[in-house]
């Protein structure tokens, strides 16, 4: 199953891939990886996996072992959002470990390589083009002759 590796870097911008092999199964969240492990073009970079997401949208939770389905008790912080003062929930997560389940996999720059990331993915990421102003005909206004009564 395809993985889709999200890389983001210190100035705000997310970069998409999407890679066929399992190279990264079996890695855990914070281990850092070398750019070549994802794609031959991105050798000098070093990326540290921030997170994941398995085929049913659960999230990987750093602190909880395995790669496995765990229902943990959350009262406020990552994955919580609590309405209550006091309010603790119950929420499925999945573990720190890739695996074949994980679909889509967050990445943090750690170290930028030869080529900048613009270079290898040229078409994300673009400045919005303006919209060309729309040439519209104004409407000629009439004029009507207002009849005066005579005297």
């Amino acid at each position: 199953m395809p993985q889709k590796i999200n890389i983001s870097t210190s100035d705000g911008k997310t970069w998409k891939i999407e890679i066929d092999s399992e190279v990264l199964t079996g890695k855990k969240l914070g281990d850092t990886i070398k750019g070549q492990e994802i794609s031959a073009d991105m050798s000098g970079y070093e990326f540290i996996i921030a997170g994941g997401s398995d085929i049913a949208g659960f999230p990987h939770k750093a602190d909880v072992e395995g790669a496995a389905l765990k229902r943990v008790l959350l009262k406020k912080g990552w994955g919580m959002h609590a309405k209550k003062k006091g309010l603790r929930l119950r929420k499925t997560v999945r573990g720190r470990e890739i695996s074949e389940k994980t679909v889509q996999i967050n990445l943090k720059t750690e170290k930028i390589g030869n080529k900048q990331l613009n270079e290898i993915f040229p078409d994300q990421n673009k400045a919005p083009e303006p919209p060309a102003p729309a040439e519209t005909e104004k409407p000629v206004e009439q004029t009507q002759e207002v009849a005066t009564p005579a005297q």
